[in-house]
């Protein structure tokens, strides 16, 4: 068989290809990222069914004939997961889960695996079938459908699938496969892109859902070329901080649902366990009342969240004030002091100002903005807020609080938690009627900062 041998080179960081070396990748602009790799395509292909081989070649048809039937979808016995993905795995789909090393992305998995109803082959090139045995009996005892396969080649895996003929596949990790088509190693720009197009094929021809796991960059990137995340039908972000037990999984990309939802799980020494309530782990209980803390409602797709924003407030020891901030934008901070001391005469531009969203989550829902002038302010006039308040509404240039989008919502939250008033913006339209929440309406900073201090 005749075999083309073709060399070009492959940007490291973002996948662009050159025709040949240069010290400076023109896309991604990152020096000494660009590697020559040997590429050895054959004429023939990894997977090929039998039905590939006789099936017609589709024809076109009006939008109106097109069966619009809603996808079965399969259970993952997850509602975290079934969330983020829109109800469950769509059969054939393509899915890539990525995050820190360590994080708990083969835990996730594992886990599911392990439970799951259906047959899955579970993939590692990563660990041994040992080390997978023994997190298997910490996480679940029992997983009878739940078959092992450690392989990095391609060519093998599909061998073990056409045997054991699984409902479900899970790759970890993308980056330790490999092809006999591409002569390159594991992990660079060609064979990722290959072995996803080899899986991709299974998938759409086999209707078997495959679940890759990916690695990331330093830059908190799905590592590989872009095209990795162009080629897949959803993207899944595993992020938290190792330092706390809660872990997020948010969707990037999703074909088959929104990208607005997000699981919250607790990590525990037996596995993941779903946080099916996360306000009550985001609020921290405290018998006495602390100057600093304030407590925002805020939209994570469809859940709404209480979470607590903690504010330290202190003379600069420096010449130059210290703005410090987890979980909340830096330059957002910078905005609403410069508000502060515009348009309601806190002087706080001689001051540290730290702020910190506890959990170890991030937020970027402007609602948030009077739960942080709240804090701001609490811990300035170190003055504690009523812990039964909490805050929704964006803080404007000029100072005032705009309205922010399903308040509704946002107050039947407070509501069942027990807060007894809840700050919003009094241009914001309720219709709520007959609450047992006490919705106090305000339309400026200095509406706020008398209410709560007098």
């Amino acid at each position: 068989m005749a075999i083309k041998v073709k060399t070009t080179f492959f940007c490291q960081n973002c996948g662009a290809q050159y025709s040949k070396w240069q010290g400076q990748c023109n896309s991604c602009k990152e020096w000494n990222t660009i590697a020559e790799e040997i590429i050895q395509k054959q004429e023939k292909v990894a997977w090929k069914s039998e039905s590939s081989t006789t099936s017609k070649a589709p024809k076109p048809l009006r939008i109106n004939e097109i069966d619009s039937t809603e996808e079965i979808r399969l259970d993952t016995t997850d509602n975290e997961l079934n969330r983020v993905l829109g109800g469950g795995i769509v059969p054939g789909s393509l899915i890539l889960l990525g995050g820190e090393p360590g994080i708990g992305k083969s835990t996730l998995l594992l886990q599911i695996s392990l439970k799951l109803p259906y047959k899955t082959l579970y993939v590692s090139g990563e660990e041994s079938q040992k080390q997978i045995k023994m997190r298997a009996e910490r996480i679940t005892p029992n997983g009878d459908n739940c078959f092992i396969l450690t392989e990095t080649k391609t060519q093998n895996i599909f061998k073990q699938i056409e045997a054991i003929q699984p409902e479900i596949v899970i790759i970890d990790s993308i980056q330790t496969l490999h092809t006999d088509y591409i002569e390159s190693t594991a992990g660079s720009i060609s064979q990722i892109r290959e072995t996803t197009a080899e899986l991709i094929k299974f998938a759409k021809e086999t209707n078997i859902p495959v679940i890759l796991i990916g690695h990331i960059t330093k830059d908190g990137t799905i590592a590989g070329p872009k095209i990795l995340e162009h080629m897949v039908d959803t993207v899944l972000q595993f992020e938290g901080d190792r330092n706390h037990v809660y872990r997020i999984l948010r969707s990037l990309k999703n074909r088959f649902g929104s990208t607005a939802e997000i699981g919250i799980y607790e990590m525990l020494g037996s596995g993941l366990r779903e946080v099916s309530n996360p306000s009550e782990i985001l609020i921290s209980h405290k018998d006495e009342e602390l100057s600093g803390t304030a407590i925002a409602t805020t939209l994570e797709g469809m859940r709404p969240l209480m979470i607590e924003i903690q504010s330290l407030v202190s003379t600069a020891v420096y010449g130059t004030p210290q703005r410090s901030t987890t979980g909340y934008n830096a330059k957002r901070l910078n905005m609403i002091l410069a508000v502060l001391e515009k348009r309601a005469g806190f002087r706080l531009g001689a001051k540290d100002v730290f702020l910190n969203v506890t959990g170890g989550i991030s937020v970027d829902d402007p609602a948030i903005d009077l739960a942080v002038v709240a804090a701001i302010l609490s811990s300035n006039e170190d003055i504690p807020v009523n812990k039964d308040f909490c805050f929704a509404g964006e803080v404007g240039l000029s100072g005032e609080i705009r309205p922010v989008n399903r308040v509704d919502q946002r107050i039947q939250e407070a509501e069942k938690l027990g807060f007894s008033t809840i700050f919003v913006s009094k241009y914001n339209k309720i219709a709520l009627k007959n609450t047992g929440i006490k919705i106090q309406l305000v339309a400026k900073i200095e509406d706020v900062a008398s209410q709560l201090f007098g």
